[in-house]
């Protein structure tokens, strides 16, 4: 569970450090993939196009630093 102490009374900053812990967390990902029912072969898919993704985002990082 994720907790976030209001310090000073600044509930403004608590709130905007709340939604950033739930977004680092991967909870609303999660609660959009649990929406619907997908097939196994559609996962397979998906799955596979995602890692293509992640792939060439982590070569073209890599191009960048050097």
């Amino acid at each position: 569970m994720i907790t976030v102490t209001v310090k000073n009374g600044n509930v403004d900053a608590a709130l905007k450090r709340f939604k950033h812990k739930v977004a680092k967390s991967g909870l609303p990902s999660e609660v959009k993939k649990k929406q619907a029912f997908d097939k196994p072969g559609v996962e397979r898919r998906n799955a596979k196009k995602e890692a293509i993704k992640n792939s060439r985002k982590a070569a073209k990082r890599e191009r960048n630093a050097e």
